[in-house]
């Protein structure tokens, strides 16, 4: 009997989940280091990874010397927090920052080794995989029936290195990626059994709203019926968005400092650094169990020893639902949009966090392009049940919600995004019932596994989560000091599934061969109408995804440098990767070029 499996790769905890050919997918124990001298399984892993000094402490038997992950980590962390890894998975998609550097822990002056995102990852996914294997030692995962998530809003590049690190951590070629609120969906779907059709309808539009510990996702799924049943198809999914737990964390932080402060304690940069892990805990623990009124804090300071005293402090429930629910969650008109940019000229190196912390202006955001997306596909207007639901609003407004992500454990957040959203919609917006917001993802990528695998179950379409270009340079006559402008050439639509292959008919291309060239790529999740085969006048609008440096060989038996008539045609593969291939008819001679789009 085949083990199915799935990891969640969170920014703030790992999961593994396991399925069988029967029954629903049950969370993998992972064994890790507690305390100092303590090691116990928990259901989830915390993605921390401390760098302790040399001979401060030893590892378990799969670590080495000079690290150490999971809970010990984390709270060791909080006393040294210069010596703590974190949210190393934003780092995977930082447009500045290269992910195969030593950049980690980030601005620590302290750490004589740094170590680069890549290999954060790979270890993460090394310890959920061997800690599952010793609190279960007759566990066997193979990488052909697993699946590992990563955010819906994850660039080709991110998908490309979070693959990489699974290759690196022993998972092989042949891990399949998931989005992660797809995941969340599965899961409920798994839960439910075939009851999940009475909670949704033919016509219904679903929003899944996952905000983890450092990430905002959204995705729009449609209902359809289909030969007397209900097929799901994702019509949507929202751009990438470094705003979650993390940033709450931090601003409950500010907030217990500026008390201290105005009670005379002043806290330096190293004890802040603690207070936001010390704030972190809190806030979870508070959220989770709901008894709770207020959880005291701990905020180390330096001397000779390693914990010379404590500053005291608290947090409560109410400051938790306050400082989230109004800084994060405010009420706001459905055409009040996030503010996209700072304002200073200057910004310091580090992640590129989305510079307006409301969540609700960016899910407006998020349903206004989804309504400019579905407009543009004919496709796209038919599976959300036509252009009246347009007509209604100029967001395109769901009529459920799934919530995702342990910030909504807390029930007066849900009850404010249920507000905003029936608000904005003028009519109520239901809650879908049975969610499990802190192992949704993982529970949903074992489920999806073994889908994947039998064929058995409901499966949402999807396909390509964007449509692709290629660049391509105009012919246009030469003006001194102007280059000509870049096209854009549409090669794969959104919604392109694994094994189709779209050739672009009629039209010719010149290829330049035998000389180092450089291809650009770009993609958009708000042109779904696009057809393979469009071309777009100039790149504004795209984003750019890739950049691609490469000598392509000669025709044999001609010259390098000569440009080559050819046809185009593209196909995603099996494996998720778009394989553009440029033919020259006349010998048959062809070249290949391919860029990661891998996502379920």
């Amino acid at each position: 009997m085949s083990t199915f499996f799935g990891i969640d790769l969170g920014t703030s905890h790992c999961a593994l989940a396991t399925a069988n050919d029967r029954g629903e997918p049950k969370l993998a124990p992972i064994t890790q280091r507690v305390t100092a001298s303590g090691v116990a399984e928990k259901d989830l892993l915390p993605s921390a990874i401390y760098l302790p000094a040399q001979g401060e402490q030893t590892p378990l038997p799969w670590e080495s010397e000079r690290f150490l992950t999971g809970v010990f980590a984390r709270e060791r962390g909080a006393l040294q927090p210069d010596r703590l890894i974190t949210s190393a998975k934003s780092w995977l998609c930082h447009p500045h920052a290269d992910p195969r550097s030593p950049l980690l822990p980030w601005g620590s002056a302290t750490v004589e080794e740094k170590w680069s995102p890549l290999e954060v990852t790979r270890q993460l996914l090394l310890h959920a995989l061997e800690g599952s294997r010793q609190a279960q030692p007759d566990l066997e995962l193979d990488p052909k029936c697993g699946v590992i998530t990563v955010p819906a809003s994850f660039d080709e590049s991110a998908r490309t290195l979070t693959l990489e690190a699974a290759r690196l951590a022993g998972l092989g070629e042949e891990i399949t990626l998931l989005e992660e609120p797809q995941a969340a969906f599965y899961a409920w779907l798994e839960r439910h059994g075939n009851d999940w059709r009475t909670q949704v309808s033919p016509g219904d539009l679903l929003l899944v709203c996952d905000v983890g510990g450092g990430t905002a996702d959204f995705s729009l799924i449609a209902v359809s019926g289909r030969d007397g049943s209900l097929a799901l198809e994702r019509v949507a999914v929202g751009e990438h968005l470094l705003l979650g737990g993390d940033n709450m964390d931090l601003a409950l932080a500010h907030g217990v400092s500026d008390a201290l402060a105005a009670s005379g304690t002043e806290l330096d940069d190293w004890q802040f650094l603690a207070l936001v892990q010390a704030a972190r805990s809190a806030k979870e623990t508070l959220l989770r169990d709901r008894s709770l009124e207020e959880v005291s804090l701990a905020i180390p300071t330096r001397g000779r020893g390693l914990v010379a005293s404590t500053i005291r402090a608290s947090l409560s429930r109410e400051q938790v639902e306050t400082f989230v629910l109004e800084g994060f969650f405010p009420q706001t008109a459905p055409d009040d949009l996030p503010t996209l940019r700072r304002s200073g000229g200057l910004r310091e190196a580090g992640l590129p966090y989305a510079p307006d912390a409301a969540i609700s202006r960016h899910l407006a955001r998020f349903l206004s392009r989804a309504h400019l997306n579905a407009a543009s596909s004919p496709q796209l207007l038919e599976a959300i049940g036509g252009a009246e639901r347009l007509e209604r609003s100029p967001l395109l407004l769901p009529d459920a919600i799934l919530f995702n992500g342990g910030v909504f454990n807390a029930p007066v957040l849900r009850a404010r995004v249920m507000e905003l959203l029936s608000g904005w919609a003028g009519r109520p917006v239901r809650e879908l019932e049975g969610a499990q917001p802190d192992h949704a993802v993982a529970l949903g990528a074992a489920a999806y596994a073994r889908l994947r695998s039998t064929g058995e179950g409901v499966r949402i379409r999807a396909g390509t989560a964007r449509s692709y270009y290629i660049g391509m340079e105009s012919a246009a006559m030469a003006v001194p000091g102007r280059r000509p402008a870049t096209k854009a050439l549409c090669v794969a639509p959104q919604g392109m599934e694994e094994g189709a292959r779209h050739a672009i008919e009629g039209e010719e291309f010149f290829l330049y061969t035998g000389e180092a060239t450089e291809f650009r790529f770009f993609s958009s999740e708000v042109r779904s109408g696009d057809e393979p085969g469009t071309l777009l006048p100039n790149t504004a609008g795209l984003e750019e995804s890739a950049r691609l440096e490469t000598t392509l060989p000669p025709l044999e038996g001609r010259p390098p440098g000569e440009e080559v008539p050819v046809r185009m045609e593209a196909l995603v593969s099996e494996l998720g990767n778009l394989e553009l291939y440029l033919v020259h008819q006349p010998t048959g001679q062809r070249w290949k070029l391919e860029l990661n789009v891998r996502m379920e």
